[in-house]
């Protein structure tokens, strides 16, 4: 059962009005983020997020909280390829899934995937000054979401735990105007890297609300808040840690609702009745209580 958040916004006896203000993709997982104007939503999430990761020698997963570097790598979409930039160079990664076979730990979960390229393995480890290799998530793979708060059959690729973050502008902004009275810095909203940012609903709407219903007759199911790490700490051009903001802010304003760390943003899984949908920018969205059907 999806615990819902104590102590912030009412949630809304109706449905409230808002619009897709920002749609990001991180292709590799840890990497800079990409900012689109249409995407394709599918039941893993945005199509090409995430889909990508380095992993260590030893075939662990490693992201910006071991390695905060990762944050300086650049990807470019192309329509046949992913393209990789850091200081200065670059390297070119097929979009298909093909490779040597392998299997990596993401957390808890073994993982089947593919390592596409053993040069770009080489390039990317001179570069970071350690031993890496990057592996992509093959699209025939199911890795499920936390059955205890995701609906039957949701799945994700190398995100933690699930397919979408979905964040607020008004909730960033009350977060922001927080920082600032307690003396700190603004924080960029590349910090909390969502996927989806939306425009014209309350601050900390988000948190108890169930859902999203996108115009195209989709969903978003928000299944449990995000707590946040010691990325939101990291500038995400320079890869250097900067704290103790957001954080600080973020537990004084009490938002440590689940236990696990201070939380801003909610996880979402696709409700696709259909198949996937294209989801675009300025696009019209209800956020609805949890009582309120999906059909």
């Amino acid at each position: 059962m999806n615990k819902r958040v104590e102590g912030t916004s009412e949630a809304p006896d109706e449905a409230l009005s808002g619009t897709v203000a920002g749609i990001f993709v991180y292709p590799i997982e840890g990497g800079r983020g990409t900012a689109l104007h249409k995407a394709r939503l599918e039941p893993p999430g945005l199509a090409f997020d995430r889909r990508w990761m380095l992993v260590r020698p030893d075939g662990r997963f490693l992201t910006q909280r071991e390695e905060p570097r990762i944050a300086r790598l650049v990807p470019r979409l192309e329509p046949d390829r992913l393209v990789l930039g850091l200081d200065g160079f670059e390297l070119a990664l097929p979009l298909e899934d093909r490779g040597e076979p392998l299997e990596v730990g993401v957390w808890r979960d073994r993982v089947r995937v593919v390592a596409p390229d053993p040069e770009a393995d080489r390039a990317l480890s001179r570069v970071l000054g350690r031993e890496v290799r990057i592996v992509r998530f093959p699209e025939t793979i199911v890795r499920a979401c936390d059955p205890t708060v995701a609906p039957p059959g949701s799945r994700t690729a190398f995100s933690d735990g699930f397919p979408l973050l979905v964040t607020a502008s008004a909730s960033l902004a009350a977060l922001n105007a927080a920082i600032v009275a307690g003396g700190g810095s603004a924080v960029p909203r590349a910090r909390f890297r969502p996927n989806l940012v939306l425009e014209g609903v309350p601050a900390w709407a988000e948190d108890r609300a169930g859902h999203v219903r996108l115009a195209s007759g989709a969903a978003l199911r928000l299944v449990k808040p995000c707590a946040r790490c010691i990325v939101t700490t990291t500038d995400q051009e320079s890869g250097e840690r900067l704290g103790p903001e957001p954080i600080r802010t973020l537990r004084a304003l009490g938002r440590d609702f689940l236990g696990e760390g201070p939380c801003f943003g909610v996880n979402a899984v696709p409700v696709l009745p259909t198949g996937p949908v294209a989801l675009y920018l300025g696009e019209p969205v209800r956020l609805a209580a949890s009582r309120s059907p999906l059909t």
